[in-house]
């Protein structure tokens, strides 16, 4: 999924701040106290970033294998 430029309900920006907050993450700190740090209050933007779950890593070779397939079933068919 991506990230939202702003959140959904209340219309503030959040889609410059995720970035920071997977990079504190992943160093070991604190969801919560990471977007407090980055200034992210607001419960519903802290939702859309806390739930967002990045899969585009993990369907890329689905696409590549279907790419494959296709441009062997065309190969084939001439």
């Amino acid at each position: 999924m991506l990230i939202p430029v702003r959140c959904f309900t209340c219309g503030s920006l959040i889609g410059d701040k995720y970035e920071e907050f997977v990079k504190r993450v992943k160093e070991g700190e604190d969801p919560g106290k990471a977007l407090d740090k980055i200034g992210v209050k607001r419960y519903c933007c802290r939702r859309i970033l806390l739930s967002n779950v990045n899969v585009i890593d993990s369907t890329i070779p689905y696409f590549e294998v279907l790419a494959e397939r296709h441009s062997e079933f065309e190969s084939e068919q001439l």
